[in-house]
């Protein structure tokens, strides 16, 4: 779900109850004491739906790897090299779920969980896939008019409200003071922001390994490059996992070592 869906769900349970759930301020939101109260309620609840559907799918005779991922990595980098490994491993049966909380791996929602923060936990093994990079990207008539860093920061700057601060961290990597950037215009999904990027509304700031297919396609460009972040996406997994999801886990490592879809 959207940002704006969760918070349309959220008004519609306040209203619905009468009374405040949450106390939003400047530095984002916290719980009022009712908000309080029907969580420790709907939590038990929630954990015993969790471990019942857990619990159901371990019955099934079933050879399915689910992989969780953030739903702007699924569709802009899995999504095209899927059909690669399934033909190499037919026998193995994929499932992609959007996911970014190292949590659903731990309580086995997900067999496999790819996110760029980093976790150390017992029982749970890493993979390095690639280093992250950013940079703006944007069509190619817009690309004209960059030259330099400071060029960038004169147009319109798009933003994904997951990364509201990739615009600051890239202008620092640039040598510019992060007061240069100037309001940004904001989008719930990566996709969204690249398509306003496209059509001409600005200049979006993007992970590369996420753009590559538009970068082919001449749909984007980069005109500065990339610049890393000093993050890495990383796979994590289970060191109980069984040989398919290492068989995944090694492709993925390979398909991440390369240029090509």
């Amino acid at each position: 779900m959207s940002h704006s869906a969760v918070s349309q769900q959220i008004r519609q349970l306040e209203t619905w109850l009468g009374g405040k759930l949450f106390e939003r301020h400047s530095g984002g939101v916290r719980l009022t004491a009712a908000g309080h109260d029907l969580l420790r309620a709907s939590q038990p609840a929630f954990d015993m739906l969790e471990q019942r559907c857990v619990a159901l799918r371990a019955r099934t005779a079933s050879a399915d790897i689910v992989v969780g991922a953030p739903a702007s990595l699924l569709s802009n980098w899995i999504i095209p090299r899927l059909e690669h490994f399934e033909r190499a491993h037919p026998q193995i049966q994929v499932r992609l779920q959007t996911a970014t909380d190292i949590a659903l791996l731990e309580r086995r929602v997900v067999d496999v969980l790819i996110v760029a923060q980093d976790h150390a936990l017992a029982g749970i093994d890493a993979m390095r896939l690639f280093p992250e990079a950013i940079g703006p990207v944007c069509m190619p008539d817009v690309a004209q008019r960059v030259a330099t860093p400071a060029d960038v920061l004169d147009l319109p700057l798009l933003q994904t409200s997951s990364r509201p601060e990739a615009w600051e961290q890239w202008a620092r990597s640039c040598g510019l003071a992060p007061a240069q950037v100037r309001p940004k215009r904001q989008f719930d999904q990566l996709n969204h922001m690249l398509d306003a990027a496209a059509v001409g509304l600005g200049v979006a700031i993007a992970p590369e390994m996420l753009v590559q297919g538009d970068l082919r396609a001449g749909r984007l460009v980069a005109p500065l490059g990339f610049k890393e972040t000093g993050g890495w996406f990383s796979l994590y997994f289970r060191a109980d996992a069984g040989a398919a999801v290492g068989d995944l886990s090694q492709w993925l490592k390979t398909a991440a070592g390369s240029a090509a879809i």
